[in-house]
């Protein structure tokens, strides 16, 4: 891998970093491909990694996809987008930090996570308008099921930035912090994560996931028949609280 993203894991955290801010992180496809195997080893580690962090070197989180590339033949068909659900669909909560522009295929990237943490001058906007161009790694899935379908409407068809004060109040993110929190705030909560059961957290995502479509009744009935059940370690949790 040349470094396009840099990989730490400590705490039992994974720490992905998009590592090419001359190029305000444009993803170009020898940085999806660094994502792609990252993220193969990350589900590979099972239970050994509770929570998992993306994050970006610089100023911008994203400016979206390389346009220069545009056109380049992709390993497989729909590359990028399925590299986006592997990253949604990891076992471990994944947690995107936000700091600057976040735009187009880089706000694709970023509705992967659980948990969006963006810094106070993050910006979110989806430009494919801009460019004449429509969504093919999530946009129209992911966003509405964020922030509302109206919602989703404006911020797509206008192509009009949202601070990360907004994105917080509409639910894009989870929290706004200042710029110079940013990484504590998120490292913070990833800790919180990882304290906790692997094996409730690694069920909770899954069962959020699998019954985010289903009608209440269905939901219910869904979670009870998939339980994943009792830790192997809830005695020992439980004698700890006493």
């Amino acid at each position: 891998m040349s470094g396009l993203v840099l990989y730490d894991e400590a705490g039992g955290i994974a720490t992905l970093t998009l590592n090419r801010p001359d190029k305000r992180n444009a993803l170009n496809l020898a940085l999806w491909g660094e994502l792609d195997a990252h993220a193969d080893r990350i589900a590979a580690a099972g239970d050994a990694i509770g929570a998992v962090i993306l994050r970006a070197a610089g100023p911008v989180f994203c400016a979206g996809n390389d346009l220069k590339e545009r056109g380049l033949d992709t390993p497989r068909p729909h590359y990028q987008a399925s590299i986006v659900t592997k990253l949604a669909e990891l076992p471990q909560p994944l947690i995107v930090a936000v700091q600057g522009g976040c735009f187009t295929g880089g706000l694709e990237l970023a509705l992967a996570g659980d948990i969006i943490i963006a810094g106070e001058g993050a910006r979110f906007a989806d430009t494919h308008g801009k460019f004449g161009l429509v969504p093919i790694w999530g946009m129209s899935q992911r966003l509405p099921r964020r922030v509302g379908p109206w919602k989703a409407r404006e911020i797509s068809f206008t192509g009009l930035p949202v601070s990360g004060a907004e994105a917080a109040r509409i639910g894009l993110a989870n929290q706004c912090v200042a710029d110079a929190d940013l990484d504590t705030a998120t490292r913070n909560l990833a800790d919180a994560i990882a304290v906790q059961s692997r094996h409730s957290v690694f069920a909770y995502k899954r069962l959020y996931r699998e019954q985010a479509d289903l009608p209440l009744d269905a939901g219910l009935a869904h979670e009870v028949f998939n339980s994943a059940g009792v830790a192997p370690d809830f005695a020992e949790r439980v004698a700890k609280q006493f």
